[in-house]
């Protein structure tokens, strides 16, 4: 506890609740940063020229996906909400390892495309998912913090899990490495139970585990999170950065394709190492 505090003021009921925070999100991130370059390396095997096609069928999938997100929200508690969907995301992989792993080549570029567009949703979902249970599970006092500690073991979870992806690609099968992110995925779900545990019959906030909290349905409708950002000043200044800075890495990831194809041979070899062809 006292090492703790030389570098976050944290207090006794905080500790096991912050660390399963931090483990959680270090999961999470590498789970998504295993089959970043995956998904990175799939785009430019289908085609640079195609990426602008990606990020509608992006759009399209978000718009598709989220009425049955927020459906599912509305109905269901946090403790059966969040375990359902990080399953759901994880059979997803084990289907896209299954996919790469029976495709011809010609069938295996258009996967790569489902797979890079079901990445940027997966990625949406599963990051927003862990921060609206933050916001949840911790006071506006405990988030200025805590979660500054927290967010750090989602940054060592990116330099994990993409050191073990730069690591393990040669070594095994590309497409296995999708299992791995599976089972990370597994993996923070449980960390996410034993964070709703721990957090359960602190002093400073409801218990998780009764019935105003995790047993009954999280609520709001399709429309709420629109009508809320559209009511606040606030919220509109943080839609207004999230567009300036997505616009902004959108523009230098379209860079570092161009770069990543004219040094690559456009990401057939890609193709054939990922579907094991000769």
């Amino acid at each position: 506890m006292s090492y703790l505090n030389r570098i976050v003021a944290v207090e006794d009921n905080e500790v096991r609740p912050m660390l399963w925070a931090t483990l959680y999100y270090f999961l999470v991130l590498a789970a998504y940063f295993v089959i970043r370059p995956i998904r990175d390396e799939a785009g430019v095997a289908g085609g640079v020229r195609n990426l602008p096609w990606l990020f509608l069928g992006t759009l399209l999938g978000m718009l598709l996906i989220h009425p049955l997100f927020a459906a599912l929200v509305s109905r269901l508690p946090r403790n059966r909400f969040i375990p359902l969907t990080y399953a759901f995301f994880a059979l997803n992989l084990v289907v896209f390892w299954v996919f790469f792993q029976s495709l011809t080549q010609e069938e295996g570029i258009w996967v790569g495309r489902m797979f890079w567009v079901w990445t940027s949703v997966f990625n949406l979902f599963v990051v927003s998912i862990f921060w609206s249970l933050m916001a949840d599970l911790f006071r506006p006092a405990q988030a200025s913090r805590l979660f500054g500690f927290v967010a750090v073991g989602g940054t060592i979870g990116a330099a994990v899990g993409s050191t073990t992806t730069a690591f393990l690609a040669s070594r095994i099968t590309p497409t296995h490495l999708l299992l791995v992110s599976a089972v990370l995925l597994v993996l923070a779900m449980l960390a996410a139970r034993q964070l709703a545990r721990s957090t359960s019959g602190t002093e400073e906030q409801e218990p998780l585990g009764s019935d105003s909290a995790a047993n009954e349905p999280v609520g709001g409708g399709l429309l709420d999170g629109i009508r809320l950002v559209l009511s606040s000043k606030y919220l509109l200044g943080i839609v207004g950065y999230m567009l300036l800075y997505t616009i902004t890495a959108t523009f230098l990831y379209f860079q570092q394709a161009e770069i990543v194809d004219h040094l690559t041979d456009g990401g057939d070899a890609l193709v054939r190492l990922l579907l094991q062809l000769p």
